[in-house]
């Protein structure tokens, strides 16, 4: 048989792995659910060694569905959301919070306990800062970092090992130390282009002169697609892959994305196609021939996904997370069953009563802070014309223009962002966002852009199983990879009737803005 790779992709509560083969088709796919600790309200912690067992089970049961041996997988590769490892001698787990185990070493990607360690970077106002947008967000690794060594000096002076999620996943595959120019610029400042590569001056500023000793970045970080290390001897029959299998570095996941979808694209669409990445959260991705930073956009960096571009990433941060806030706070347990519960309703009320469904009650999805077009973390939900009515139909209202909400916040990002030059027509949308057929309609009306969808099911995990087909040399490089592996989009139409109706609340999405920019400024303490 000819060679094959696996991805994996590990998000916010489960671990996802998929056999592709030298043409992108997928073998076989299968998933692990990952533990989570909400601590507090912000708050939330992994378990690394749990994640590791669940990437384990995935793969091995993926290859099972594939039915190809563990001798024909050249390579793996993984991605994963950018959450924080923090391991000690051996590589023991060290807690990272005060009143939890030690097996809760990971701080999760979207906790925002760093939020005044990101407010202190912020005013900082360094150059560094200008590739994220001028504002640092507590979802980034350097606050967290100071959070640990401030209020857990004793996790800190025994860290000899922190690392991005997708990094960790790279180096117990592989017994190295591989971190990944894609980890450490998107997410930790490393600049390609400064003089031993980090802003040292900043460092020292916040008290971090010692990150890379404990975090242990001894070594510049590995482009996409490459991977010197094999799958390390005591890890095949976990995996249930061979020694011959190369481990590629990892990826932030909706940069995998980004590549699993514009990767293909000639040079002249990359100009005017984006991404949207939309799972937990959401992410608008761009691929520029050149720098053009932008407030409130993390980036520009370079070669982190596409060789030879700029990607930059404008986002929300709760979306899929925010639906499922919905589910819980009337009683419910979110999941697949559920939320087509839900949508199935919403599709039979308006059916009913026609297309402008709850026409007064009006949502700001900015429930965990604006990372775009606003850069505020501190940013906060709106509800207008919420009724008293906690029936099942009163939730499906609730949900409906939630999705309506949030397909204005990537709207407003996409508007900002044609503002400031770049040429938006086409958005690639991708993710779990896809199997919800409310998202996926009004991504379609709301945009006024077109849209399209991948024609395979997963494009963030063929994005990680590019790079590492990449890694193991069955294509020339990721360009190569990306025309060979990803099939051509679906075009999703767009109902022209609607045009008027989401342009209204479009302008009533931009006036509650406003108002909550009013009622923040009457409502800050003396």
């Amino acid at each position: 048989m000819r060679p094959v790779v696996c991805a994996v992709d590990v998000g916010t509560g489960s671990a996802r792995a998929g056999i592709f083969d030298h043409d992108g088709n997928l073998l076989g796919r299968a998933d692990a659910p990952i533990d989570i600790r909400q601590v507090r309200a912000g708050e939330a912690e992994h378990d690394s060694e749990q994640i590791w067992q669940a990437v384990c089970q995935a793969v091995r049961a993926a290859r099972t569905a594939s039915g190809v041996s563990a001798e024909a997988i050249s390579a793996i590769g993984f991605d994963a959301t950018c959450s924080l490892v923090v391991r000690g001698a051996d590589g023991a787990r060290i807690p990272v919070s005060s009143d939890g185990e030690a097996r809760w070493d990971t701080i999760a990607w979207h906790d925002h306990r760093a939020m005044v360690e990101a407010d202190e970077l912020t005013a900082t106002a360094h150059p560094a800062l200008s590739a994220v947008g001028g504002t640092m967000s507590p979802e980034m690794q350097l606050p967290k970092l100071m959070w640990l060594k401030r209020r857990l000096p004793a996790t800190w002076l025994a860290a000899e090992g922190i690392f991005d999620l997708a990094d960790f996943l790279a180096c117990r595959a592989s017994g190295l130390n591989l971190r990944s120019i894609n980890t450490l610029t998107c997410k930790w400042l490393y600049a390609q282009d400064e003089p031993g590569g980090w802003p040292t001056d900043l460092l020292g500023r916040v008290d971090l002169a010692d990150m890379k000793e404990r975090a242990e970045l001894v070594s510049p970080p590995i482009p996409v697609g490459s991977g010197p290390g094999f799958v390390k001897p005591n890890h095949c029959a976990a995996l249930g892959l061979s020694e011959r299998c190369r481990v590629a570095v990892g990826m932030v996941d909706a940069y995998a994305g980004a590549l699993g979808t514009l990767g293909h694209l000639p040079e002249r669409r990359l100009s005017t196609d984006a991404a949207l990445i939309a799972g937990t959260s959401s992410c608008v991705m761009l691929a520029a021939a050149a720098p053009h930073p932008l407030p409130s956009v993390w980036g520009p960096f370079r070669d982190a996904a596409l060789p030879g571009r700029w990607m930059s990433e404008a986002g929300q941060s709760a979306t899929g997370a925010l639906l499922d806030h919905l589910i819980r706070l009337h009683g419910l347990v979110p999941s697949e069953v559920t939320h087509s519960r839900i949508c199935e309703r919403i599709a039979a009320i308006r059916n009913v009563e026609g297309p402008d469904f709850a026409p007064r009650l009006h949502v700001l999805p900015d429930f965990h802070g604006n990372r775009s077009p606003f850069g505020d973390p501190h940013a906060l939900g709106v509800i207008h014309g919420l009724p008293l009515d906690s029936s099942f139909d009163g939730l499906c209202r609730f949900y409906w223009r939630t999705c309506v909400a949030i397909a204005m916040g990537v709207r407003h990002i996409v508007e900002t962002l044609r503002d400031a030059g770049n040429v938006i027509e086409t958005l690639h949308v991708a993710g779990g966002h896809l199997r919800n057929p409310l998202l996926t309609e009004l991504y379609a009306n709301a945009l006024n852009c077109r849209v399209t969808r991948p024609a395979g099911p997963d494009a963030v995990l063929l994005g990680t199983a590019i790079a590492a087909a990449t890694c193991a040399g069955l294509h020339q490089d990721l360009t190569a990879a990306s025309r060979a592996m990803i099939k051509p989009a679906l075009s999703i139409d767009p109902d022209p009737g609607s045009t008027a109706l989401y342009d209204r609340d479009y302008r009533i999405f931009l006036e509650m803005h406003r108002h909550r920019q009013q009622i923040d400024a009457l409502s800050a303490p003396r």
